[in-house]
Order: C-alpha cells, then sequence, then structure tokens
C-alpha cells in the first residue's frame, strides 16, 4: 500500500502497487470502524494478496491476507518517514495500470532494508536513483550529458536541468557549487548499479544532494515526504 485517504465516514480510499496490474486505487469499506477486518492488513508497505471488486469509478476491496507486513520496523520515526517518501516517490511517478514488475520488486526490496536498518535515511538515495533507471530516466554515469566526452579525473558537474552530469570542459567554469569529485562520480556509478554490478548502498553527501535534486527536477516537485525526512535530521 502507498498510501490511503478517508473517504465518507468510515472507508477509505487505498492507492495500492500491485505486481500484475500496477498502480490501482480500490475502496475498503468500512475500514475506519473499530471490528474492520481490513483495518490491520492495509499498512503503509505491506504486502498482501487482495479480493477487489471491480466498481464503476473504483474498485471495492473485499479481503485482503498479509503476505508480509512491515509495520514493526517502521513505527520508528526515521524508517517511518523513509518509507513514506520511497511510497511517494513510486506513487508521483508511475502511471495507473501499467505494470512496472522491477519496481515492485525493488519497492519490495527496499520497504524490507528501511524496516530493518538502523539508518533507514541513508538507504534512500539508492532507492531513487535505482527508480530512475528502471524508469529509463537515469543520467549517464560515465560521460558529460553535453558532450558525450568521458569523464576525467577532475569529477563532474551536476546538471539539473539537463538531467545528468557534465564534464570539465562543458561545465568547469560554475565554480565548485555542483561539483562532484572523482570518487564521488565512482559513488554515483556503484549507488546506481545492479547488485551484481558492485553496488554500493549509501551515498556520499554531494551524490546523495544530486540524486535528490535528479528526482525533483523529474517530478516538478519535491515529495512532500522529504520534509518529514528532513525534520528529523535526515
Amino acid at each position: 500500500m502507498l498510501r490511503a485517504r478517508n473517504l465518507g465516514e468510515a472507508d477509505k480510499i487505498f492507492t495500492l502497487f500491485t505486481r500484475l496490474h500496477g498502480k490501482v486505487d480500490g475502496v475498503g469499506k468500512g475500514v475506519r470502524r473499530p471490528k474492520s477486518a481490513l483495518s490491520g492488513r492495509l499498512q503503509l508497505l505491506s504486502e498482501a494478496t487482495l479480493t477487489l471488486h471491480r466498481g464503476r469509478s473504483l474498485d471495492v476491496i473485499t479481503s485482503a491476507v498479509t503476505v508480509r507486513s512491515h509495520w514493526r520496523g517502521l513505527v520508528e520515526p526515521g524508517a517511518l518517514a523513509a518509507a513514506s517518501l520511497i511510497a511517494e516517490t513510486v506513487d508521483m511517478f508511475c502511471e495507473p495500470e501499467l505494470p512496472l514488475d522491477d519496481i515492485y520488486a525493488l519497492l519490495a526490496g527496499a520497504s524490507s532494508a528501511i524496516a530493518a536498518s538502523s539508518a533507514p535515511a541513508l538507504l534512500v538515495p539508492r532507492f531513487q536513483l535505482r527508480l530512475l533507471h528502471a524508469l529509463g530516466l537515469a543520467p549517464p554515469d560515465d560521460s558529460c550529458i553535453r558532450c558525450g566526452n568521458a569523464f576525467d579525473d577532475l569529477g563532474a558537474w551536476v546538471d539539473v536541468d539537463a538531467g545528468g552530469l557534465g564534464c570539465e570542459r562543458c561545465y568547469g567554469a560554475r565554480g565548485d557549487a555542483h561539483a562532484l569529485t572523482s570518487a564521488d562520480v565512482e559513488n554515483f556509478r556503484a549507488l546506481g548499479a545492479p547488485r551484481s554490478g558492485g553496488a554500493v548502498l549509501f551515498a556520499t553527501p554531494k551524490v546523495a544532494r544530486a540524486v535528490d535534486d535528479l528526482v525533483t527536477s523529474h517530478l516538478g516537485r519535491r515529495p512532500k515526504s522529504r520534509a518529514m525526512l528532513e525534520s528529523l535530521g535526515a
């Protein structure tokens, strides 16, 4: 489950991310009542087997069986903020009813990792960059976004408007404000790599900021959950 909002006096609309149908909305009838059988089975980023009845405007959730719940790990504020951010980011990027099995697997893995981590906020940049890769939006990590030349030992420069990294020849005159060192560039490559490709879990501070800026640029606005994560000092 990615998010939920109240409907009427006792119902909720749940935005779900499914393996077979992508993002769908479903109504949980009476789910806000104390004795509802559904209320404890539709939690943030939990995995469940659902039965939905096709409605005129919205499907109705008629049953739910929990497959995997991360709620015990997500009750800690930092973990909840990180989980809310990745759920909101997927919700913002993905169109309804478009199956995206790679993103489903990425979201499931990130949910488990965040719930089990002592530093959940540090896992967010890798999820963000892997999500951009899955969506085909990740920038080249070995060549300039403007001229196509390979990066040298001087590192690279972040061009958010162009959606990528630039070389010394094209961007060096901009100064150090948007500069990544050669070590940062290596971290950027490894952060976006699959597990079998020499991946790293954590971003350097400059890479974390660059990835977040790139995500924000693609979305057109920052996810609201980012402010919650930042308020916790993450």
